[in-house]
């Protein structure tokens, strides 16, 4: 695959704004999936790349759909005691343990170990990549290249550079016919895909506002290494992959790997992508108890202010603090009436409209409800991609993950320098956090070097601009 840097690339070539949709109400539930596979087998594998909490959450949700017929042959990861934990821990649980099938002749470690666990796929089968992001693309075109079908956990990308490359692939990916999910759930709640229909019918007019929030406690934060017992006996690149949320250049940050379902969902009820964004935030609690400095590249506090082409605004606040009030929900506000989106989480709902402008019990119009086993999002996109797989229907949400990642760069990047940033600029910009993340060693460099007392860089609002904010700030 040709992964050379691509052209610069407008908003307007490639994002489409879906029309009206309507609202995706399973056919599955209770019915047997016919016996077919690319292969000419009815028995879909599966390998997991990444075996941290969220590959083996996302496995065993594959696993749980046992109309799909699937069973998981292969594990990969750099880490062999968190890839051997969750194994133990799927082989334990009542639902997965039945399907897992992973021996040690199929457990593999390192990072080219991705390639291997894909070997022992045919052509249909299911890989699911789960490592930080850093290492998307380069799993991704290696999937292309076997023919492999994907579920891929979000976010995406977190610049510019593998923005693209990931856009590029993603096309590949559609013209070879492969059945791609991304792990934006929110879009496979049933009580968000009924509010979306009944927002473009009119239920609550035009929107003209929306707002998300997600505060929480810390977010990954670590001490620098010397002075971290966990891991001082970890080379420099091991090391930060042991704590990805704290590097921008693994996890984009808490921005983009928490605020992103938000970001995602409220978008989807506008049917548009934000053109702009200005932020402001901060860090005020970075150090521990004995006084040292976390090396974390995240701000506590982020307050976004994206502008859509219409002039309609959205605003993104999220906090990391342990203490702090927990807040997790979000709204759309119409020229008719309110919605709101998501209550506590993405995943149970239910999602509700009202009209004017207060959401009290006696303006409620409507309320989602759903069918019973119908209520987990996390199971029903995985119930959509083994249909796709089985019936052979177009299933790819490659693209709408990049750009819902690029939205979250460019609100990050506006917050970490103080300036407007467009989302055209968030995807032409050239530094690329990772540039040769297909040739990292567990030895070698680290694409994010710290200093001689083995600090990080850190967001300067105001004294980085944004033309060189990433090759200081990242």
């Amino acid at each position: 695959m040709n992964t050379a840097p691509l052209p610069p690339t407008s908003r307007r070539q490639f994002l489409k704004t879906t029309g009206k949709a309507a609202a995706a109400v399973s056919a599955l539930a209770g019915v047997a999936l016919p016996h077919v596979h690319a292969q000419g087998s009815d028995q879909i594998k599966i390998v997991l790349i990444g075996c941290g909490g969220r590959g083996g959450g996302a496995a065993r949700n594959a696993l749980s759909v046992k109309r799909g017929g699937a069973k998981l042959v292969a594990m990969a990861d750099v880490f062999e005691n968190r890839l051997n934990s969750s194994l133990a821990a799927l082989k334990r649980d009542r639902e997965a343990g039945p399907d897992v099938e992973v021996d040690d002749n199929t457990k593999f470690i390192g990072f080219e170990a991705y390639k291997h666990a894909m070997d022992q796929l045919r052509k249909g089968d299911v890989a699911i990549f789960t490592t930080p992001l850093a290492f998307r693309w380069v799993h991704f075109q290696y999937a292309i290249e076997k023919g492999i079908n994907v579920f891929m956990e979000k976010p995406l990308t977190a610049d510019g550079p593998s923005s693209r490359k990931m856009l590029a692939l993603a096309e590949e990916s559609v013209k070879k016919n492969m059945k791609v999910g991304v792990g934006l759930m929110s879009r496979h709640s049933r009580h968000m895909q009924q509010l979306h229909q009944r927002i473009q019918d009119g239920e609550i007019g035009d929107i003209m506002l929306m707002r998300g929030y997600r505060m929480q406690g810390g977010s990954g934060a670590c001490v620098p290494k010397q002075f971290d017992r966990r891991g001082k006996d970890l080379p420099e690149v091991m090391f930060q992959i042991s704590r990805f949320h704290s590097f921008l250049w693994l996890s984009g940050g808490c921005f983009s790997d928490f605020y992103i379902h938000h970001v995602d969902h409220l978008c989807w009820m506008k049917n548009a992508w934000p053109i702009k964004a200005q932020g402001v935030g901060g860090r005020h609690y970075k150090k521990n108890p004995e006084g040292i400095e976390y090396c974390d590249q995240n701000f506590d506090n982020y307050a976004v202010e994206y502008t859509f082409a219409d002039g309609t605004k959205m605003y993104m606040d999220g906090r990391g603090v342990p203490g702090a009030k927990p807040v997790y929900n979000s709204w759309a506000h119409g020229t008719k009436g309110i919605a709101v989106v998501a209550r506590a989480n993405d995943a149970t709902g239910p999602s509700s409209t009202y009209k004017g402008q207060n959401a009290v019990a006696e303006n409620r119009l409507w309320q989602s409800e759903v069918a019973p086993g119908e209520n987990d999002p996390y199971k029903n996109e995985w119930v959509a991609l083994l249909d796709a797989i089985r019936n052979d229907k177009p299933h790819n949400e490659v693209k709408r993950g990049v750009e819902a990642s690029i939205v979250c760069n460019m609100g990050r990047m506006s917050t970490h320098t103080g300036q407007e940033i467009t989302f055209d600029e968030a995807l032409n910009h050239e530094h690329d956090y990772s540039p040769n993340s297909d040739k990292i060693t567990p030895d070698g460099p680290s694409p994010l070097t710290p200093d001689s007392e083995g600090r990080y860089p850190k967001p300067q609002p105001g004294q980085i601009g944004k033309r060189e904010y990433v090759e200081n700030a990242a």
